[in-house]
């Protein structure tokens, strides 16, 4: 634009020399061309257009050259400048939040309003000029509904313990949804699991909507195996995110802007939140929760800087629609473990005993357990489900999964042949396991125990066994442990009338312990 307007202005300049030269001191139309630098036909133009104008050297006074332009060209004034109504360029940024929403459809609506004005390729350009201007951050277009970017604050709260007055540091979790930069924080004793889960429940639950992907940093909790691909989630959190129908969506390792929402999200939290309460004691983690709550509902409220409006008028306009329903309850929080089926049937989890289908003995299993079930699943389907019990030692059995008068294991595992083998090691040893199989009320919950005891013959022989089933007959004690401690302190070489007495374990048959009154 400068060069168009230094040309024009030499133009100009030159018409002036033309008429100067031509009237002055009579110089030919070619001697002035020569002199200035132009060719003849323009000179003569000049001159051809000047007497029929009426003009003559000197000019008139206060004839400029943009006067003098319009006495040598009458019919090339330029036309009027149009204005052109331009868009609202936060407005525009803000569209495109919407899922499906793109410039073109928006230069399409502002041309369909504005015939006059702009064209796609200005549209974009101006577009793209106006977010430069913009912090990092907000310059991402985040569609509704459809990232939540979650991370823990690096800075933590002390909460003091009124009776003691120990100080214990609390984490501070944050929560930020892409589009809105809409922010939920609260603050819990760890980061671990459970933490970490129930965090998510209360984000959702605050949000009244579940977004289409979570992206959490490469936490251990979270994230088992990070990778650039093919990150590993933790079973649990795998679990809790197909209960909410939400995809987790890993932060690459090293790559911050890939979470660059909840990086600021976290900023603001530690300045406008944990900064205003850093001269507040607290004495719980409720009333610290309390008091970021009464903060975040003032961060929420708080206008934007360079975009109209605020996170919580964002947040109802922009992403509360396109949220997804929460489901009818809550996650609970559950874990998992890799469990295989004994011979009886039933896997152990925290030293109680759940039946399964006999079908799948010898198989491995997957169980997923909260406070109050237990869940089996074998290759992704669940095969049983129990009421998680906390008595050790004992055993709880679906009729149905057991073999129809367990003719199936008949001639592989039978109380006979138990007896046979015990035979073959002693008589006590015979008589210790006949004592096992009657302790049950179905023999099969008894072969866990029994097959444990005859194998400890391949460990310490069948003499010494014999002499601990001697033993474990005398002291009343006919676990596996009981066995297995006579052998490993060597108490059974020693004569019953000199042996201290043995002390009993915690899961003894015989013993009931606190929680069975309950």
């Amino acid at each position: 634009l400068d060069q168009k307007q230094t040309e024009k202005s030499v133009t100009e300049l030159r018409a002036k020399q033309h008429l100067r030269l031509f009237f002055e001191t009579g110089l030919s139309i070619r001697a002035i061309a020569r002199s200035i630098g132009a060719s003849p036909s323009t000179v003569g133009d000049y001159i051809r257009r000047a007497k029929a104008a009426g003009l003559a050297w000197p000019l008139p006074e206060g004839l400029d050259e943009r006067a003098l332009e319009a006495r040598l060209f009458p019919g090339a004034t330029p036309p009027a400048r149009v204005e052109r109504a331009m868009p609202q360029w936060a407005d525009i940024h803000a569209e495109l939040r919407g899922k499906g929403v793109t410039l073109a459809l928006l230069w399409q609506e502002y041309k369909a309003a504005h015939p006059e004005g702009l064209q796609y390729s200005q549209f974009c350009e101006r577009y793209r000029t106006w977010r430069r201007r913009l912090d990092v951050v907000m310059r991402q277009t985040h569609r509704a509904g459809e990232k939540l970017f979650v991370d823990y604050a690096g800075q933590c709260v002390s909460v003091v313990n009124r009776e003691t007055g120990e100080l214990r540091n609390a984490q501070v979790f944050v929560a930020v949804l892409g589009a809105s930069s809409y922010t939920f924080a609260e603050a819990t004793w760890t980061q671990t699991l459970p933490d970490w889960c129930a965090s998510h429940v209360r984000t959702l639950s605050f949000f009244q909507g579940v977004p289409e992907l979570v992206v959490p940093d490469n936490l251990r909790s979270a994230i088992t195996r990070p990778h650039r691909f093919e990150p590993d989630a933790h079973p649990t959190y795998t679990d809790l995110a197909e209960h909410y129908g939400f995809a987790v969506l890993p932060a690459r390792v090293r790559r911050p802007r890939d979470k660059s929402k909840v990086e600021v999200g976290v900023q603001v939290v530690e300045r406008w939140i944990l900064a205003a309460l850093r001269h507040r004691t607290f004495f719980s983690l409720d009333e610290l929760n309390h008091a970021i709550a009464e903060r975040l509902e003032w961060l929420n409220a708080r206008p934007f800087r360079k975009l109209p409006g605020s996170r919580r008028s964002a947040f109802e306009s922009i992403d509360r629609p396109a949220l997804r329903a929460l489901p009818a309850e809550p996650y609970v929080f559950a874990q998992w473990k890799k469990v295989r089926v004994h011979i009886d049937y039933h896997i152990e989890l925290d030293r109680h005993y759940y039946s399964v289908p006999h079908t799948l003995v010898g198989r491995e299993l997957h169980a997923r357990y909260t406070e109050r079930t237990v869940e089996l699943f074998h290759r992704g389907q669940r095969v049983a489900s129990h009421m998680r019990s906390p008595l050790p030692g004992r055993h709880t059995t679906v009729t149905e999964h057991m073999p129809e008068k367990h003719r199936r294991f008949a001639e592989q595992w039978s109380p006979e042949r138990f007896s046979r083998w015990a035979e073959t090691i002693g008589p006590a040893t015979a008589a210790l396991i006949t004592q096992v199989l009657h302790t049950r009320r179905h023999p099969e919950q008894s072969y866990r125990s029994c097959l444990g005891i005859l194998r400890l013959a391949k460990t310490y022989s069948d003499t010494r066994l014999e002499a601990a089933a001697q033993r474990a007959l005398t002291l009343g004690a006919h676990s596996v442990r009981s066995v297995e401690s006579i052998l490993k302190h060597r108490l059974d070489e020693q004569p019953l009338d000199e042996a201290p007495e043995l002390p009993l374990p915690d899961d003894h048959d015989n013993l009931r312990g606190p929680s069975y009154f309950h």
